[in-house]
């Protein structure tokens, strides 16, 4: 596949550095996926209760706990780079939609995407504190801030979507 010459180099580190962090964590998390957390650290962030953290971490023994917190800390990382990729991107695709539609269309979907890191940052943190002693109110602000990053994402590449669809041409050159 060849990179046309007028792709923003950003972009292309961006989405570089997005790739490889994406691809450590889930190596990292490949042993965390236990019969009590079948998606590993995803399991972790949707225990909702004391109940189900503890489960999770009772599953993953020492060496298990220490690949949870590497992939927590790897994943402030990864969510800064996956925000500054995604707002690249965003501007890169609205270049040339100079309409007030498409303009306020990039703003929300930057906004969505800028929240989406937040969310994931905050998670994060309530995770790594749930990690030594699990409690009901870490767990489900983990579950909450998920989802709300989950939702930002989804719902900022829709917009990506609907900014490409809103003039029906392609991406200009030049």
């Amino acid at each position: 596949m060849v990179i046309p010459a007028d792709f923003p180099k950003a972009l292309t580190l961006g989405l570089l550095v997005t790739l490889i962090l994406f691809i450590a964590l889930l190596l990292i998390n490949e042993p965390l996926q236990t019969s009590a957390a079948p998606k590993g650290i995803i399991s972790f962030q949707m225990a909702g209760t004391v109940d189900q953290a503890s489960e999770i971490l009772a599953s993953w023994n020492g060496q298990g706990l220490s690949s949870a917190r590497t992939s927590l800390w790897l994943d402030f990382a990864f969510a800064g780079a996956y925000v500054i990729t995604l707002l690249l991107l965003t501007k890169h695709l609205s270049r040339d939609r100079p309409g007030v539609r498409e303009r306020t269309v990039s703003r929300w979907v930057k906004g969505l995407f800028i929240g989406a890191g937040v969310s994931d940052i905050a998670e994060n943190v309530f995770l790594l504190n749930n990690l030594d002693a699990p409690s009901d109110s870490m767990s489900l602000a983990a579950v909450l801030c998920a989802l709300a990053k989950f939702t930002g994402l989804i719902l900022g590449l829709a917009g990506l979507v609907i900014l490409r669809a809103a003039r029906r041409h392609p991406l200009s050159h030049g």
